[in-house]
């Protein structure tokens, strides 16, 4: 049997997203968005899980990010999704911060 190990990867620095803001950041082939709710970092896919369309294009509203493409929204911190058209959660990513930079948990 085969276990899957996820690893670290570092995708800015803190403060790099102030309070209140998103940004994009593609690891790989993981797009991710990252969000800053006061204070508090948070990573999701930044792929709409009801059509493609970047989160980060669209609009932050306290934990609710609005998808820019029909409106569909997300919780931040748990990626559920809150409204239709979507009817799927988004992956959230764990996150730490480490010597100051801020790092994302991704499957190996």
């Amino acid at each position: 049997m085969t276990e899957t190990v996820d690893q670290w990867h570092a995708v800015g620095m803190e403060g790099d997203v102030q309070p209140g803001e998103m940004a994009a950041h593609d690891v790989g082939t993981h797009q991710l968005a990252l969000y800053n709710i006061e204070g508090e970092l948070f990573c999701t896919d930044n792929i709409c899980s009801h059509a493609y369309a970047l989160l980060t294009d669209g609009w932050l509203d306290g934990e609710v990010v609005e998808c820019p493409l029909h409106g569909a929204q997300f919780d931040v911190r748990t990626g559920k999704a809150m409204c239709e058209p979507a009817t799927c959660d988004v992956k959230t990513y764990p996150i730490r911060i480490v010597d100051g930079r801020i790092e994302v948990s991704l499957p190996a």
